[in-house]
This record gives C-alpha cells, sequence and structure tokens, in this order.
C-alpha cells in the first residue's frame, strides 16, 4: 500500500521482507554515527575531488580489474592527465549511503561506502513509519516483540531529506541559467532496463514531484540517442528540454553498459561514453566518476591505512581525522606475503575476503578465503582487498520478520546501519549538517549476505537506549 515493494519478472508487486519491531542502538553510538559520517562524507568529496590521488593511488587496482580499469580511463579522459588536468563543467552531487555495523568489542565500524545508486532512503523511512503505525495500533503486540519496550525512536526523514537536497541543487542549476525560469527544473534518473527496484525510486520520484521538480527516467541505451547540447554547455534531453540533476541508479557494473544491438571493439564503450558526455556539462551529477572511484573499496582500505596526519591533504584536522579513523576497520592488501601471512597466521573466521563489486555476493568468508586466494593471478591480487570481519551484537529476543506474506519468529539478528548523507559541491544540503536519515537492514547472524535483494535480509527501523 506504501510502495515498499519490488516489481516481479510479471510485472507484480511483491513486497519487501520486514520486521515487525525495531532494532536498539546505544544513544551515545548513534551521536557518534551522527556526528562523523557528515565528515566522512565531506573527506570522500574531497578525495573525489583530488584528481591526481585518484589517478596515482587507484592505477594498481585499475590494473587488476577492468571495470575500475574502464572507470578510471574514462576519468583520466574527462579531467585529463596528471600535470594536465581540466576543469570538467559538471557539478558534484553526492548522494552517499554510508554501512556500518556494531561490533561487539570495538563499536561500529564501516564496511563500505556507496557512492553510487546509494538508493533505499526512501525504504528506510517507511520502515521507521511501519513501526510507530505497529507501536500506535497493536501497542499490545509491539510490547511482546519489541526488544526493548521504553527505547526511543530514532527520527528518520530519509526520503523528506535526500528529496530535498537534490531539489535545491536542481534549483540552484536553472537559476545559474536563467533565475527567472518559470517551468519547473528537470531530474533525470539514469535506470537500468527491467529494473526491479522501480518503488523506491518512484518514492524519491514521488517526493520530488511535490516539490516542484519534473523527473524523468531513461537507460544510458536511451541516453545515447537523446543526449544533446545546448548552449553555455546546458545538457538537453530530446522531448524534454533542459536537464538539471543527472541521479545514476544505474554505472557500477558493466552490464549497465552493454547493448546487444552494438558491435564494439572495446566492450561497452559507446553506453559508458555516454556518461562522460553528461559530465561534460553544467549539470548536478549523482554519481560522477570521481565519486565511484573514491568509494571504492581499494580507496576505503587507502583511507584506512593512511596516518592522521595525512588527513590534512583534503582539509581535515587531527581531530577530525581520529573522529574518521575511529569508525575504519582493520583492511589488509592482497600479496604474496600477505596470503602466506593469512594461511599460516591469520584466524580465518576473523576477516572477510572483498573485491570491487557493489551489491551483494561479492564476499568470500572463512576457509572459503584460502581457497579463493590459491585461485588468484598474481596480476588480479590489487582487484581485491582483505577486512577485519565485525561480530555485531546481537538482538537479545526473537523478532519477527514477515517475508513473502509469511510471519516467521527469528532469533539472533543482527543490523546493518547505513546512514545517507547529501552533499552539493562539497556543500551540506540539509539542516543537519549534510544528514539525511538512515537505513536498517537486519540478518539471522548465522547469515552471511544481508541484502534486502540479494540475500536473508529484512527492512528494521532504529530505536536507541541509554
Amino acid at each position: 500500500m506504501h510502495g515498499v515493494a519490488f516489481r516481479q519478472a510479471d510485472n507484480s508487486a511483491k513486497h519487501c521482507p520486514f520486521s515487525i519491531t525495531p532494532t536498539t542502538l546505544s544513544r551515545k553510538m548513534y551521536r557518534h554515527l551522527r556526528q562523523v559520517t557528515p565528515l566522512l562524507a565531506k573527506l570522500i568529496h574531497r578525495v573525489s575531488e583530488d584528481h591526481d590521488f585518484l589517478q596515482t593511488r587507484l592505477s594498481k587496482m585499475a590494473k587488476a580489474e577492468p571495470f575500475f580499469g574502464r572507470l578510471l580511463a574514462l576519468h583520466q579522459q574527462a579531467h585529463g592527465a596528471l600535470g594536465q588536468r581540466q576543469a570538467l563543467a559538471r557539478k558534484p552531487l553526492l548522494l552517499l549511503r554510508t554501512d556500518y555495523m556494531d561490533d561487539r568489542k570495538l563499536g561500529a565500524k564501516v564496511i563500505e561506502f556507496n557512492g553510487i545508486a546509494a538508493g533505499m532512503a526512501p525504504f528506510g523511512q517507511r520502515a521507521t513509519e511501519l513501526h510507530h503505525y505497529i507501536k500506535r495500533q497493536w501497542p499490545s503486540v509491539y510490547q511482546q516483540w519489541a526488544e526493548n519496550p521504553h527505547a526511543s525512536p530514532a527520527d528518520n526523514q530519509g526520503l523528506i531529506h535526500m528529496a530535498a537536497g537534490i531539489a535545491q541543487a536542481a534549483n540552484r542549476i536553472q537559476s545559474h541559467f536563467d533565475p527567472n525560469a518559470e517551468q519547473a527544473p528537470t531530474f533525470l534518473m539514469v535506470v537500468q532496463e527491467n529494473e526491479d527496484n522501480v518503488y523506491d525510486q518512484h518514492l524519491l520520484e514521488d517526493a520530488l514531484q511535490q516539490l516542484g521538480i519534473r523527473t524523468v527516467r531513461r537507460t544510458f541505451e536511451q541516453l545515447s540517442k537523446e543526449l544533446y547540447s545546448g548552449e553555455q554547455q546546458r545538457l538537453l534531453l530530446a522531448g524534454v528540454g533542459t536537464i538539471d540533476v543527472v541521479y545514476l541508479r544505474a554505472g557500477y557494473q558493466y552490464q549497465d553498459y552493454y547493448s546487444p544491438h552494438r558491435e564494439e571493439q572495446v566492450c561497452c564503450q559507446a553506453l559508458s561514453q555516454t556518461r562522460l558526455f553528461i559530465e561534460q556539462h553544467y549539470v548536478a551529477v549523482n554519481a560522477t566518476f570521481s565519486q565511484q572511484l573514491a568509494t571504492s573499496k581499494t580507496m576505503q582500505m587507502l583511507l584506512t591505512k593512511l596516518p592522521v596526519t595525512d588527513f590534512a591533504r583534503w582539509g581535515l584536522t587531527v581531530t577530525e581525522a581520529n573522529l574518521v579513523k575511529s569508525v575504519l576497520a582493520d583492511m589488509q592488501p592482497v600479496s604474496a606475503a600477505t596470503i602466506d601471512w593469512f594461511n599460516r597466521v591469520a584466524d580465518h573466521s576473523q576477516w572477510v575476503l572483498k573485491n570491487q563489486g557493489e551489491g551483494g555476493g561479492h564476499c568470500v568468508f572463512g576457509d572459503a578465503i584460502s581457497h579463493t586466494l590459491s585461485q588468484l593471478k598474481e596480476q588480479e591480487y590489487d582487484a581485491w582487498a582483505l577486512m577485519q570481519r565485525l561480530q555485531p551484537r546481537t538482538r537479545t529476543t526473537p523478532a519477527i520478520a514477515v517475508r513473502d506474506n509469511q510471519a516467521s519468529e527469528v532469533s539472533h539478528l543482527v543490523s546493518e546501519i547505513g546512514l545517507f548523507t547529501v552533499f552539493f559541491e562539497g556543500q551540506p544540503m540539509t539542516e543537519l549538517d549534510g544528514y539525511a536519515g538512515y537505513l536498517i537492514r537486519s540478518k539471522p547472524a548465522a547469515e552471511n549476505e544481508g541484502g534486502i535483494h540479494s540475500g536473508q535480509g529484512i527492512l528494521d527501523s532504529l530505536v536507541l537506549v541509554d
């Protein structure tokens, strides 16, 4: 009824799995995350605009990982080579979701940065609203299944803040060209063909429309034929007109740039050039090539290993750098020496092996890590990283999960906490220093994959305890 669903192959809708009562987090930890997450967003923005740093520090990973090799080549094509930098017209709009787990001993640590297609703020807000509704409508059921019936709900206006931030960026771009424009600013969402996550996207589009923003949807294939340039590097779309914001919900995998109708010597070159064409115009863009590179697993590892004094490069004080470091878990590059250490010394249960992939299904756990490492060729090492495995606090009481219209009791749930931030040209777009709400996904502790799409995750919300 409220649009919290996935589209099915037959064009029917299926509700997202959800819990009927929220998970708890200490108020102290919540405040810490609220403080550090906007700081991380500021850091990611500044790293993403440090083109020399991206090119030099990610070159080895790009040689090992073909998709990121293509991204880095497009980045160089856009910004020029080292010492020959050129300014692009595009204006960076950073819609970032930083995902954490609250480790039982170490506290909350970053799992990953999601800088492209960072969706589900609408679903996060709807989950919070659902739990408020259950508490009001069925108080005895809520009391029975709540982990702590007296905990305070953490406010979550993710959909509202995300839409408001995007709308501000759209209005600023339009005002640059015509301060007295009478037509609505236009928001372009780049989507995958046959997208199943259309409901989360439509909730955002509807919120933008209520703020006076016109919304359109296109695939890269469609855009390759419909985009063109106007005066003063204005981006135009055939049949629509001027474009003020481009939001990529596609573009994080080769498949998004592949067209079966094209014969290409270099895979996916034509449609990736469409993305480059967008960045060559005066338009707000999320995600830019730079933002996608800056939120890669390899960059996360590099930032984890930097000494605090090095963060001054991006304008962070030592105090701010220590705050950032407080939420970064240990990561190790893959090398012959690391593999030898891992096989001889390391506790395999305490590590996760990750590649550069976005979404679920890209992690290797436990004893399977040694097998995967043994299969890697040396030239593939830099595409992977070892990350300290987090052991999150489990929910102390059983919970009720609803999946496929069936309720079941689930014990030992653990939760992944995603905090959203909205920055435009490095400036926060909300009154909360850029913070824009959260997404909670819970899963049984024994399950490795906790995604709502690709795993045993369920939508959840957050309440706070002292």
